[in-house]
């Protein structure tokens, strides 16, 4: 299945590019890399240095990075989302878009 802006907050994250937008500790809006693991609450992120960071979801904006291949167009996109959209067990998370399809 392809990902879009619209469907991409219930999909896998963890393997995409992101880089945090806001928050609120401007610490954390230096971080960019690829989500390497995700919890409910958080989102941890590799950084080009090699380095993990926790990064809280709960009022963090992220900005993800959808690969062509992903997305099902010639170049990525990227999906500006709202880190409180995605506050929920990932495995939870995923399965609702296919109740969604369903209706």
């Amino acid at each position: 299945m392809e990902i879009t802006p619209s469907n991409l907050v219930f999909h896998e994250l963890i393997g995409l590019q992101v880089k945090i937008a806001e928050s609120g500790n401007p610490a954390l809006e230096t971080i960019s890399g690829k989500v390497v693991d995700e919890t409910r609450n958080m989102l941890i992120i590799q950084t080009k240095e090699g380095i993990e960071k926790m990064v809280q979801k709960n009022g963090t904006t992220f900005v993800f990075q959808i690969p062509a291949h992903l997305s099902g167009k010639h170049a990525e996109r990227y999906v500006k989302v709202n880190g409180n959209l995605l506050l929920s067990q990932p495995e939870n998370r995923t399965k609702n878009i296919r109740k969604i399809h369903m209706r």
